[in-house]
């Protein structure tokens, strides 16, 4: 089986590229052939058009895409090919349903004209122009041979926002790297990570904050908590113009009185994330659903820093933002309302009172970690694609 792979793919810096990267990594150990008929053209829809144009389709089977994370150039070739070539079929992973895209590339006229004015006008022209661009990603859901989510809840989502019929939609989950298992380290202190991109909206702040409550609550706690803060720098992810996001942070930890608390790893190598996330006791991620995005619907994808905690036997602590809540519902963690410091500092303080929580997470963290080994994932994959081959 050859198949074509639609994504974004490393040195860019996303969660996807990484996604994509290890899909077809496994899917070519299994025995599937694929070509990346994109790569290199960035999130550039026109110049993924003039690829699909120019690439001999014939000699594929299938063709997969990764949709998802603000990119456009996936999807318009999608568009395009389901035009010229009616029979192919297509499939596509959904990283950020309820939804394919979220935006279009471009507005109307005349809301076009927004985009030259100061917020927020561009912003409502965006949310006016929404059910063109809703209208859009029904159209090409519709007509793919088949979707993939990574959670149930996903697909749930997914299939009543785009009207799609429930035997055209897979859960595959997030594939796990095989890593050798490690014990915890020792109990004390508990040592908690956040792991990931540096920027906005993964509730960064809220953790702070609730880390803080804890300490200003009980001051021998400082002794007993570690927090490492952990994952990708890059400027268009962490910087602004004016104070970086990062000298933020800084300053809030100073203020807060929590620098002996904290450890910076900045741009961790590939090949030390796994050493990394088994060195900490529970990953702790917080993230916020962004306001401006619920206009146009809800996130309810999920995260590949999960998937590392699960391959690396460690359990979690997640908001309720996007599907975490289902992620953690197997005893790997636990989760709390998003937004909510106070709750947040709950669920730290019960880390300290009950330190055999991190032991009990950690074991079925390891479990999941072993059900959803990228070997198992790709034979899913790989199965399907079949399947929609017509064997």
């Amino acid at each position: 089986m050859r198949v074509a792979l639609l994504a974004p793919l490393p040195p860019e810096q996303t969660g996807i590229a990484d996604y994509a990267a290890l899909l077809r990594a496994a899917l070519e150990v299994s025995g599937v052939e694929v070509v990346t008929p994109l790569a290199g053209c960035g999130n550039d829809p026109e110049r993924a058009v003039g690829r699909v144009q120019a690439f001999d389709w014939s000699t594929v089977d299938l063709v997969h895409a990764e949709l998802g994370g603000g990119r456009l150039a996936e999807f318009h070739a999608l568009r395009e090919l389901r035009t010229r070539f009616p029979q192919l079929p297509l499939t596509a992973t959904v990283h950020d349903p309820e939804r394919l895209v979220w935006r279009r590339a471009s507005l109307p006229w005349p809301l076009s004209l927004a985009s030259s004015l100061p917020s927020p006008w561009p912003q409502a022209a965006t949310v006016l122009a929404d059910p063109l661009c809703l209208h859009e990603e029904r159209r090409l859901a519709g007509s793919l041979s088949g979707l993939i989510t990574l959670t149930a809840t996903g697909r749930a989502c997914l299939i009543k926002r785009m009207r799609l019929d429930a035997d055209k939609v897979h859960v595959i989950h997030h594939g796990n790297q095989e890593l050798a298992p490690a014990p915890l380290p020792p109990l004390a202190p508990i040592r908690l990570l956040y792991f990931g991109f540096i920027y906005r909206g993964k509730g960064i702040e809220d953790l702070l904050d609730a880390l803080a409550l804890v300490i200003e609550r009980q001051p021998h706690a400082a002794e007993r908590l570690k927090l490492t803060l952990a994952g990708g720098s890059a400027p268009e992810t962490a910087f602004e113009p004016g104070e970086s996001y990062l000298d933020q942070l800084r300053r809030r930890i100073v203020e807060k009185g929590l620098a002996s608390l904290i450890e910076w790893r900045l741009d961790i190598p590939a090949t030390e994330i796994a050493e990394q996330i088994q060195a900490h006791h529970v990953m702790v991620l917080p993230y916020r659903e962004s306001k401006k995005l619920s206009l146009l619907g809800a996130q309810r994808g999920t995260s590949g820093a999960l998937s590392w905690a699960a391959a690396c036997g460690r359990g979690a602590i997640t908001s309720d933002a996007r599907a975490f809540a289902e992620e953690v519902s197997t005893g790997n963690g636990t989760t709390f309302p998003q937004g909510d410091v106070q709750a947040l500092a709950a669920r730290l303080q019960d880390l300290l009172e009950q330190p055999q929580l991190c032991q009990q997470w950690a074991g079925r963290a390891a479990e999941i970690g072993r059900e959803r080994l990228w070997s198992v994932t790709a034979k899913r994959f790989k199965a399907l694609f079949a399947d929609l081959c017509g064997g």
